[in-house]
């Protein structure tokens, strides 16, 4: 298993249309929600996808500060039903929030979670910032994650931004 993270312009055909398909069995067939996946947020994300013998099993999408909060944010985190309960999940959003230090040099985060995964979330160091709401029918909560206390730190001491390579593996 790998994982990769890639543009949308980097993205073949092929990825492109696993991770719709993922998405698309996740939250409009399992979740029973219609609801416009293909919301033009994704021309300008980065996407995270776990990929193993030609098959893409899990996805998320990075969205650059301004696509839907003032923070970068994470969404759309999807796994395929036969990989659930072994910690990929997880393991996508660890390597989402190092991608997100490393190379795009972010201390924030935020995420629109479905209330159900309040506690996944928190359990990974982010913290509830609103009360319930409905999105697309389905209940969810504002949540927030902070890198590390900016003020710890002083611009001298910062590390240069890295550039994100081409189609990363990490």
């Amino acid at each position: 298993m790998r994982i990769v993270i890639k543009k949308f312009t980097e993205l073949t055909t092929e990825e492109l249309y696993q991770i719709l398909k993922l998405r698309s069995d996740v939250f409009i067939v399992e979740q029973q929600c219609p609801y416009p996946d293909c919301d033009d947020r994704d021309r300008n994300a980065h996407h995270l996808f776990v990929e193993k013998n030609g098959h893409i099993w899990g996805c998320l999408r990075i969205l650059d500060k301004g696509e839907e909060f003032d923070e970068i944010s994470i969404g759309r985190v999807a796994v395929h039903y036969e990989y659930r309960g072994i910690g990929l999940a997880r393991h996508m959003m660890k390597k989402a929030l190092f991608f997100i230090t490393n190379y795009l040099d972010k201390d924030v985060v935020k995420i629109a979670a479905q209330l159900y995964l309040e506690g996944f979330y928190e359990s990974l160091g982010f913290k509830r910032i609103s009360d319930k709401y409905l999105q697309d029918g389905i209940a969810h909560v504002d949540m927030i994650y902070f890198m590390m206390d900016a003020e710890d730190e002083s611009p001298d001491e910062k590390e240069p931004v890295m550039e994100p390579p081409t189609g990363l593996l990490i």
